[in-house]
C-alpha cells in the first residue's frame, strides 16, 4: 500500500511540476530553424511517375522518434524527416487494422464496416472485396506492386489474401502479431500457427530470421531485379515495434544504461527498425531508384505504453480516441518536394495518401466511389493551403456504451453512451469511452510496482460522456471546454449524426473453428470455400450454405466462442 501511494504521488508530482507545460513546439524537437526552414526549390517534376516506397510502423509511439525528443536513436529517421516534409498535425487509427484499412481503401472505418476493434485470426472477416485498393489503382497506373510485411486484413478466403487485393508479391504475415523468429501465433491458449507467407504459400524455409532484417533483404532484392524505368510501389509494413519485445542482443545492449526492461528492449527494436530503413534508401540509391522517388513514413497508432512505448506529452495510448492514440509520427522524402526541409502543420489523416498517392502516379480516380481522403500533395509539396478541414476519428457503436452517456446529454442529437470522436478545424470532440485517458511520462510504468493501478485510479469516478478540446490551442488535452462551448458540441454532435446516417453496419462475425491452424497444417491461413459461408453483406450475420453438415461442430463452436469472450475481453 506504501508502494502504491508513493507511486501515485509521483504521477501527480510529474504533472503538477511542470511536466504537462513542455512546449511541444519547440524548434529541438519538431521543426528546422535553419536558414533554408522555408524550404529549397525542388527540382521540376519528373516525365515519369515517381516511385513510392510508403514505410508503415507498427505500435510506434509519438515520442519514440529522435527528432521529437526521444530517448531512442533514430538517425535515419531524423535525417530523412529534415530533409523532408516533417507532417505534425497528421492522424491515424487507435488501433492496426483500422489504419490499415484506411490507408488501402481511402475510406473511413464506417464506410467499410471495419469500425469495431481489429479483425481477428479465426474471423471469416476481411478488407471488403468490392472495395478498388490503392495497389489496384496503381496497377492500373502502370506500377509494378509489393508488399513485404504485416496484413491484418483478413485472410479467411484466399479472394482476401494481398495477392488478391492489388499486390504483385507479398512476403509477411496475415494476422497482427508473430514472434520476430518463429513467426508463431497464438490465439488464445492452444491456438498456435505459424504465419509467414511467400505469396500464397507458407515460407516455412524462412523460420529463425529477424522479421525486421528479412523485410529489408526483400525490399532490396525487389529494387535489384526491377528496371528503375518503369514505376514501382512498395508497401513496407514493419511488425516492429509491435509486441513481442524482440530484438538482436547486440541493438540491447546500446541501451543497457536504460533501467525500464521494457523500455530498453522497446528502443532497440526502434533503432533496429531505423538502420532498416537506412538499407532501404541506400538500396534506393545503389539501384537507381532514389531521384525519381517518393518515400511515406507512418506509423498505424499510438504506443502501447505498458509494452516500452511512449506518446508523451500527449495524452492516452494505443487504443484509445486521445491524441496519443491517433496523432501519429509521420513524414514524406523525396527530391521531388518542391519546399524541402520543412514542418507542415496541414491537417492530414492516413485516407489521404489514397487519392494523394494515385494522383501523384498519374492514375484515374473519376470511376472511383466517393473517397474519404483528399489529394494533399500540393499542401506537402509546396506549402498550399490543404483541402482536409475535417476527420472523422470514428464512430463505434459496439464498444461498451459509457455508463453516463445519453441522448440527453447529447441535447437530443446524438447519445453520447456511444463511442465516437471527430475534429473539424481547431475543435475536438469526444463521446463515448474515448480508452484510458491519463498522460504517461516515459519510463515509469515497469519501473515501479503498483503504477499501473494508481495511473488508473486518477481517472475513476470521472462521470461525463462528452469532451470537447481546441486542439491547436491544447494539444495535450488539459482542458475539456464542452460546458464553456456548448454551441460547438452541438454543431460537432450534428456533424456525426450526418456521418453516422452514411456509415454501413459493422463487420464483426463470430470467429470460427475451423480456422484453428490445425486444420491447415499448422500455419494460419484462408480456410473457408464460397460453399462453406459467405457473407450476407451488411447484416453483421454469417449465411451457413451447408448448416446440417456443420451441426456436428456447434458444440465445439458455442464452447469456443464462450471461450474467447472470456480470453478477449481485455485485449485489443
Amino acid at each position: 500500500m506504501a508502494v502504491y501511494a508513493l507511486t501515485g504521488f509521483s504521477l501527480v508530482s510529474l504533472l503538477s511540476f511542470g511536466y504537462l507545460s513542455w512546449d511541444w513546439m519547440k524548434p529541438s524537437l519538431v521543426a528546422d530553424v535553419s536558414a533554408d526552414s522555408m524550404g529549397k526549390p525542388g527540382p521540376p517534376a519528373p516525365s515519369r511517375p515517381p516511385h513510392i516506397i510508403f514505410i508503415l510502423t507498427d505500435d510506434q509511439g509519438y515520442h519514440d522518434v529522435g527528432y521529437h525528443g526521444s530517448d531512442i536513436q533514430t538517425p535515419t529517421l531524423d535525417r530523412l524527416a529534415a530533409e523532408g516534409v516533417k507532417l505534425e498535425n497528421y492522424y491515424i487509427q487507435p488501433i492496426c487494422t483500422p489504419s490499415r484499412s484506411q490507408l488501402i481503401t481511402g475510406r473511413y472505418q464506417i464506410h467499410t464496416g471495419l469500425q469495431h476493434s481489429i479483425i481477428r485470426p479465426r474471423q471469416p472477416n476481411c478488407l471488403p472485396l468490392d472495395h478498388v485498393t490503392l495497389p489496384q489503382k496503381l496497377q492500373e497506373a502502370g506500377y509494378a506492386t509489393h508488399m513485404v510485411g504485416k496484413w491484418h486484413l483478413g485472410f479467411y478466403r484466399k479472394e482476401c489474401l494481398p495477392t488478391r487485393r492489388g499486390f504483385d508479391t507479398f512476403l509477411g504475415s496475415l494476422t497482427g502479431n508473430v514472434d520476430y523468429y518463429t513467426y508463431d501465433n497464438c490465439d488464445g491458449p492452444g491456438v498456435c500457427g505459424y504465419d509467414l507467407h511467400d505469396g500464397e504459400n507458407v515460407a516455412w524455409e524462412q523460420s529463425g530470421k529477424y522479421s525486421t532484417f528479412l523485410y529489408a533483404q526483400r525490399v532490396s532484392k525487389i529494387l535489384a531485379t526491377h528496371n528503375p524505368k518503369e514505376p514501382i510501389f512498395i508497401y513496407v509494413a514493419f511488425q516492429a515495434v509491435h509486441t513481442p519485445l524482440q530484438s538482436p542482443k547486440e541493438y540491447i545492449y546500446r541501451y543497457r544504461s536504460m533501467g525500464n526492461v521494457a523500455r530498453r528492449k522497446y528502443a532497440a527494436m526502434v533503432t533496429c527498425m531505423d538502420e532498416a530503413v537506412k538499407n532501404i534508401t541506400w538500396a534506393l540509391k545503389k539501384y537507381g531508384y532514389y531521384d525519381n522517388s517518393v518515400i511515406v513514413f507512418s506509423t498505424d497508432n499510438g504506443g502501447q505504453t505498458f509494452s516500452g512505448g511512449s506518446n508523451w506529452p500527449l495524452r492516452g495510448r494505443k487504443g484509445t480516441y486521445w491524441e496519443g492514440g491517433v496523432r501519429g509520427i509521420g513524414f514524406v522524402h523525396s527530391p521531388l518536394i518542391k519546399r524541402r526541409r520543412r514542418t507542415s502543420r496541414a491537417l492530414i489523416h492516413i485516407t489521404d495518401w489514397y487519392p494523394t498517392l494515385v494522383n501523384l502516379a498519374g492514375g484515374n480516380l473519376s470511376q472511383t466511389e466517393r473517397l474519404d481522403g483528399y489529394n494533399v500533395w500540393p499542401a506537402i509539396s509546396e506549402g498550399k493551403e490543404c483541402p482536409r478541414t475535417e476527420i472523422l476519428h470514428n464512430i463505434d457503436p459496439l464498444y461498451n456504451h459509457a455508463k453516463y452517456g445519453s441522448l440527453e446529454r447529447g441535447f437530443g442529437i446524438w447519445n453520447t453512451a456511444i463511442q465516437a470522436s471527430i475534429r473539424r478545424g481547431d475543435w475536438k470532440l469526444l463521446t463515448g469511452d474515448p480508452g484510458y485517458s491519463d498522460w504517461i511520462p516515459p519510463q515509469t510504468l515497469t519501473n515501479f510496482p503498483g503504477s499501473w493501478w494508481n495511473l488508473e485510479r486518477l481517472t475513476d469516478g470521472m462521470r461525463k460522456s462528452v469532451w470537447l478540446f481546441n486542439i491547436t490551442a491544447d494539444p495535450y488535452e488539459r482542458y475539456d471546454l464542452s460546458d464553456q462551448r456548448p454551441d460547438i458540441v452541438r454543431a460537432l454532435l450534428t456533424r456525426l449524426v450526418h456521418y453516422n446516417q452514411t456509415a454501413i453496419p459493422v463487420r464483426y462475425p463470430a470467429e470460427n473453428p475451423r480456422a484453428h491452424p490445425d486444420f491447415n497444417g499448422g500455419a494460419w491461413g484462408p480456410w473457408a470455400t464460397e460453399e462453406e459461408e459467405e457473407w450476407e453483406g451488411g447484416h453483421g450475420k454469417l449465411k451457413n450454405k451447408n448448416r446440417k453438415k456443420k451441426c456436428k461442430i456447434c458444440k465445439l463452436r458455442s464452447f469456443f466462442r464462450k471461450l474467447n469472450t472470456r480470453l478477449m475481453s481485455n485485449r485489443i
